[in-house]
């Protein structure tokens, strides 16, 4: 008998079967129907009709032709073979079988798949796909999602037909597709569902599905705010809004769906979709609850196209990315914009991008909205009981342009000649089921006169006179309890600090290792006992304040969550919240073995900036009570991820009023390692904030709302404290830091305990600690940020120099104009001041810096830059000029 396992298992055995034998006795017969099977299994694809515009070509493989194993047409089967469980006699029964499940309307691609089981159990489940046949509920239910996007698009066309809505119209199965996922989820007790999509069909999904307030949208559209007064943001546009909404269905089934904001950049969302679908996983483990899907929805050309893709695929399987399996749809219109396959990628398929890490692959004719519905059902199942990422590729096709007032026929006039002849999917869809006498024309009409009625009456709702808001969603559940920053709080002096004897207790427990556990012996040198030597001192390096800023959120019950190239260790091998056993490769995590009701979690990361940083950005919008640290191995390589910094960190509360905590730790710091490992460039983020405005009145800065923090810190303390301020604050702010490499170990760079214990907070400004007792005989001061102070100070010592005081500013934005002006009026006898920094002009702070000092103080209206001279790239790659640069750095400094 031919079964599964042995169709899959002898696979290498048959092959080396020569194609020339005879097929006379049973053994041979089942040999080359075997063969014969798996030439379908791996190769039937490329002929099926999956492709409604029928422009793909189609290519019957010899290895369907049942000459190549010497069969012939009506052969007798031998009573010895089982096909799938089918009573299959002759060849022609077995060959329409195959041509049914592979080359029809359907296809599949699951050779590339490496695991036996899992092959063995997508083929039989594959194959048996097409002996099952909807119910008459399940046709009907198919036929109202249909038409209620296609209502929805008509709708939408005749009230703003200009408006780019980027409508579903050939490709309506879309909205079948997530409807069977939406139900088999909450039949497989799924508890919520997130969703990353792109703009294509998203206000279909939003509105017709996901149970958005169609009087919102309208309103929206029509160019009004989508933010109640009183609501501070700037909004985006109705493409890139969001909903979450719980969906009933029978038996009392239920599910949560969350539909998440996205910006225009194709795929970034994906990441962020996975991140937050972790967070929810994470919460539900600790709450006992259900299990969370993350469903992604593609464009064929994004996906194929956009890099992120390909590095969000390969976190599907890392253990500190892994979500159990993503559920993919490729909305396949088979173009992108005005770009045509055969330019959009170099492959058969969009799809095929998920072989490389073994992802199923079903390809489906959207004009079988039937087969899309079995084969959404097949993803989960697949998903559930295997935990693995799989893909459906949805090939319809596109009915305007990209948008409504596009013309398409410009660049494709073929294909748009081909698709305006066609009837739409819904209404063949309902011609189908008309003429098997489930629906009748009368419900059909009535139906769909009672989607329009219903989008009318809303439509109604959204004029000036009717309209009022629902009620906002944001800082719900939770985020209950947490306020949206009105202004700029001075909330610097936010008290962070910790009993010196917990401090003292968690330095000693992130040391601390099982008696059997072998640490390396340069650890137990250099880090273990280095930190309880500076902790007899009552002293904490830069690793050390870390940990215990870590730790003592930790026994305040709330979660970390770091994550980065290399942080288990640190880049500069600092940190070792991880600790290796020598002898077997164990991991020991001291903090997640301490006292406390918080957890650690320690994720090394792939070589990957941008997917990450969106992950961890997506994993921090679940809930406040985590802290979410992503770090670069250097600063400079935060350039790989500028689309996640300006899209989602800086932008997104702004946009669509979601919080994030996120700190991003980015070392940065001129120290002669060249042009790629010295700077996180300052300047771009300091661009980007939005913590002042030009008062009309006088052209002066004033403050308000700030979209993220940005500090410099050069203290240990003063990183500890910015590292609690993100949870102890009743808001959340993302927090980006430039962070230290040489200070790690700098002889000079520490902080007394007490600097962290109770009432202590963080210090925006440094004060010169040398020039305390006696600021009036200081004649200049300069202003500076960073490592660079250390240097100032030592030359400062080393040339007897007494009338010039060092400040530091620790935060740069928002920019802390009072602690400024209060150390101005402590030196109130300087009359010259100065800005010192070590990055090139064009670079560092001082842009940022300059109009606000030349603007908000008299005194330092004149103030003087001091530092490289703007450079093309960040920093000479040349050892013997950087030292020159160090040199007259410092000889001007305390020259002007």
């Amino acid at each position: 008998m031919i079964g599964l396992r042995s169709i899959v298992k002898n696979k290498q055995t048959i092959n080396s079967i020569s194609k020339n034998y005879y097929c006379t006795t049973s053994s041979s017969v089942k040999l080359s129907v075997t063969r014969l099977v798996d030439g379908y299994r791996t190769h039937g694809h490329l002929a099926a009709n999956i492709d409604p515009l029928a422009r793909m070509e189609r290519i019957r493989s010899q290895l369907l032709d049942i000459g190549r194993y010497n069969l012939v047409k009506g052969q007798e089967i031998p009573s010895t073979i089982d096909l799938i469980n089918q009573d299959l006699t002759n060849l022609d029964q077995v060959v329409h079988f195959l041509e049914n499940a592979y080359c029809n309307d359907v296809t599949a691609q699951f050779d590339h798949i490496e695991s036996i089981e899992e092959k063995e159990w997508l083929y039989e489940r594959f194959e048996q796909l097409q002996h099952q046949k909807p119910t008459k509920a399940e046709k009907i239910n198919i036929l109202k999602n249909l038409i209620k996007s296609e209502v929805f698009d008509q709708f939408m066309q005749k009230k703003f037909p200009t408006f780019k809505r980027y409508g579903l119209e050939g490709n309506e199965s879309m909205m079948v597709s997530c409807d069977s996922i939406f139900r088999e989820s909450a039949k497989n007790q799924l508890k919520n569902i997130v969703i990353g999509m792109p703009h294509r069909g998203r206000l279909n999904l939003l509105v017709q599905m996901c149970n958005y307030p169609a009087k919102d949208f309208f309103w929206k559209v029509k160019g009004n705010s989508e933010f109640s007064e009183g609501i501070l943001g700037v909004g985006d546009v109705t493409s890139h809004i969001a909903v979450s909404t719980d969906l009933e269905f029978e038996n009392k089934e239920s599910v949560h769906v969350s539909l998440i904001h996205n910006p225009s950049h194709l795929e970034a969302v994906d990441p962020v979709a996975a991140g937050k679908t972790r967070a929810k996983q994470f919460y539900e483990r600790s709450e006992g609850g259900g299990e969370s899907l993350c469903l992604m929805l593609h464009g064929d050309a994004a996906v194929a196209g956009q890099g992120v893709v390909t590095e969000t695929l390969q976190l599907s399987q890392l253990s500190g990315f892994n979500v159990g399996g993503c559920v993919h749809v490729i909305v396949n219109n088979q173009i992108g914009f005005t770009t045509t396959p055969s330019n959009g990628r170099s492959n058969r398929y969009s799809s095929d991008i998920g072989k490389f890490i073994g992802a199923p692959i079903i390809v489906v004719n959207s004009q079988s909205p039937e087969q899309v519905e079995k084969v959404s059902k097949l993803a989960v199942e697949y998903r559930q009981k295997f935990k693995k990422d799989i893909i459906i590729d949805l090939i319809g096709w596109r009915k305007f342009g990209h948008n409504e007032v596009d013309e398409p026929s410009f660049t494709q006039p073929t294909m748009y000649q081909n698709i305006r002849k066609r009837q739409s999917i819904p209404q063949k869809y309902a011609t189908q089921i008309i003429n098997e006498g489930i629906f009748s024309e009368q419900e059909l009409s009535d139906f769909t006169q009672e989607e329009q009625r219903t989008l009318e009456e809303q439509f109604q709702l959204s004029t000036p006179e009717n309209f009022t808001y629902s009620p906002m969603d944001h800082l719900q559940g939770k985020w209950s309890g947490l306020i949206q920053s009105k202004h700029i709080a001075d909330d610097s002096k936010l008290d962070t600090g910790v009993s010196i004897e917990q401090l003292e207790q968690i330095a000693n427990d992130s040391v601390k290792v099982p008696s059997d556990f072998q640490v390396h012996q340069r650890l137990i040198r250099s880090f273990s006992n280095a930190r309880l030597e500076k902790l007899k001192q009552q002293q904490s390096d830069w690793a050390t304040a870390e940990s215990m800023a870590v730790g003592s959120l930790m026994k305040q019950g709330y979660n970390v969550r770091i994550s980065g190239q290399d942080v288990g260790r640190g880049t500069f091998s600092q940190r070792h919240f991880n600790l290796t056993e020598q002898n077997s490769d164990r991991i020991y995590q001291p903090l997640n073995n301490m006292s406390a009701s918080g957890k650690l979690d320690v994720v090394n990361s792939n070589l990957s900036e941008f997917a990450v940083l969106c992950y961890e950005y997506g994993y921090s919008l679940e809930s406040p009570n985590t802290l979410p640290i992503w770090e670069a191995q250097f600063g400079d390589f935060i350039n790989g991820a500028q689309i996640a910094i300006d899209q989602f960190v800086v932008s997104g509360e702004s946009k669509w009023l979601r919080q994030s905590g996120l700190v991003i730790l980015l070392p940065h710091g001129f120290d002669g390692a060249g042009p790629e490992h010295s700077s996180c460039r300052i300047e771009r983020f300091l661009q980007m904030s939005d913590t002042e405005a030009v008062n009309v009145k006088d052209d002066k800065l004033i403050n308000q709302e700030t979209n993220f923090y940005f500090i410099n810190p050069s203290t240990p303390a003063n990183y500890f404290h910015a590292l609690r301020r993100q949870m102890i604050r009743n808001y959340r702010k993302p927090l980006i830091v430039a962070g230290p490499k040489v200070l790690l170990r700098h002889p000079n760079c520490f902080s007394q305990l007490s600097e962290m214990g109770p009432g202590t907070h963080f210090q925006p400004v440094l004060s010169d600690p040398d020039t305390i007792n006696d600021p009036s005989a200081i004649k200049r001061v300069i202003f500076c940020s960073g490592k660079v102070f250390y240097d100032l100070q030592d030359e400062r010592k080393a040339k007897n120099i007494n009338d010039v005081a060092i400040v530091r500013l620790e935060q740069i934005a928002p920019f802390p104009y009072e602690r400024i002006q209060e150390e101005l009026n402590r030196y109130s006898n300087a009359t010259k001041f100065a800005w010192v920094q070590e990055e090139q002009q064009n670079g560092g702070c001082w842009s940022f810096i300059e109009p606000r000092f030349k603007q908000r103080y008299p005194q330092t209206s004149q103030i003087k830059y001091i530092g490289r001279p703007p450079l093309a790239a960040s920093a000479t790659g040349i050892s013997s000029i950087h030292k020159k640069e160090v040199a007259q750095l410092l000889v001007d400094a305390f020259n002007f």
